[in-house]
């Protein structure tokens, strides 16, 4: 097995991944609600399964008033200018995808957008759309983790230097 120069993970790395998202709705203890939803992963579409239509919905299981959806079609995309935010992301204690989804009339979310990016899905939570965490799976994690080795370089933060208000500024007199 060659090492793999940093150089060239750039070069190699694919520019999105296609996912599908699993969400769950179980009944709700809330007297106001019907039904709780939750995002509570996602998984490789591969690459037969790209482009296919996000609203497409797929009940894949039901049993005692719990319901798994699959939701196909998103794509994660990495872009080399929110790598700051992907980095801290990594870096965290449960690295995880942000589901950004908007509730229709029956107040059924429904996902527009997967992203790594915190800062992102802070924008659209400021927005008033609902978000959603879900761990990374490792193929994921990997992908963005070499995203960010090629092109992410953390600055080193560096004490400024404070000013002695004791002494004159230069060109003041005394």
């Amino acid at each position: 097995m060659s090492a793999l120069n940093v150089d060239q993970i750039g070069e190699t790395l694919p520019g999105r991944f296609s996912i599908s998202l699993i969400m769950q709705q179980s009944p709700s203890d809330n007297p106001w609600l019907n039904s709780r939803w939750e995002a509570i992963g996602i998984v490789s579409a591969g690459e037969d399964r790209a482009g296919e239509n996000p609203a497409a919905v797929e009940l894949m299981q039901e049993r005692e008033g719990v319901r798994l959806y699959l939701h196909r079609g998103f794509t994660l995309r990495l872009h080399a200018d929110e790598c700051e935010s992907y980095y801290h992301n990594l870096l965290s204690p449960s690295p995880c995808a942000y589901v950004v989804a908007s509730l229709d009339d029956s107040g059924t979310p429904q996902p527009m957008l997967v992203s790594l990016s915190f800062d992102e899905a802070h924008a659209y939570l400021e927005g008033d759309e609902n978000i959603y965490t879900v761990p990374l799976p490792p193929e994921i994690y990997q992908w963005t983790e070499a995203f960010v080795l090629a092109h992410y370089l953390p600055e080193k933060r560096t004490k400024r230097q404070r000013q002695d208000w004791s002494k004159p500024a230069e060109g003041e007199a005394e």
